[in-house]
């Protein structure tokens, strides 16, 4: 095989690769866009689900938090009316 051939051979193999490459990787252009929507709608759909029961319980706990303030206060004032004053 001459120089020539060889160099014809390698060249015809370098342009099938490079349309190979640009093949795959428009390929993976398309896989990663696809992943990229899934994902956001998986995400945005938790969100909407889950919202509404985060904001419950957050406010379940503000009340609870309240009350138990509330409690202390009360034990602590009983607690005060029981001992003896100060001489």
């Amino acid at each position: 095989m001459s120089l020539e051939s060889r160099l014809n051979a390698l060249q015809k193999q370098l342009r099938a690769l490079k349309t190979q490459a640009k093949k795959a990787s428009g390929q993976a252009q398309r896989r990663a866009k696809r992943l990229e929507r899934k994902t956001r709608v998986t995400l945005e759909r938790t969100v909407r689900t889950l919202e509404p029961k985060v904001r419950k319980a957050v406010s379940e706990a503000r009340l609870i938090a309240l009350g138990v303030r509330a409690g202390v206060r009360a034990g602590t004032a009983a607690y005060r009316r029981s001992r003896a004053p100060k001489r």
